[in-house]
């Protein structure tokens, strides 16, 4: 096994795991961490690829995003939600420390965030 294919399998599964914790902490984005998930079991691993994709977690957070349908508006929600705390916390944290850069960067992100998901991916009834 080449140290590539390694690589995108380890990677793969610590954002799987991350995912599987964002769906308990708020702090962590789940779909994110579950589309870098698949896209590196894709990359190492066709049996890791395809036990993912069948699992009810992917099924029910990304499966139909993947497949170019779009998301639901509770998908799209959780998604924001996370999003904006992870990065309200970061955007604290550098205005306390004074980094206007940084801060102007994050919110833009954050801007580009909430276009995305809420013009861009198309809504799909749940």
């Amino acid at each position: 096994m080449s140290i590539k294919r390694v690589a995108f399998m380890t990677l793969g599964c610590i954002s799987l795991a991350l995912a599987v914790f964002g769906v308990v902490l708020p702090i962590l984005p789940t779909v994110p961490f579950l589309a870098l998930a698949a896209f590196c079991f894709a990359k190492s691993s066709d049996r890791l690829n395809n036990w993912l994709i069948n699992t009810k977690f992917y099924q029910n957070n990304l499966a139909d995003f993947k497949a170019g349908k779009g998301m639901t508006v509770k998908t799209k929600t959780r998604i924001l939600v996370t999003v904006t705390l992870v990065m309200a916390v970061g955007l604290i944290a550098m205005l306390i420390k004074g980094v206007i850069v940084g801060s102007i960067v994050l919110v833009i992100v954050w801007l580009g965030h909430i276009y995305y998901f809420g013009f861009k991916v198309k809504t799909i009834e749940e």
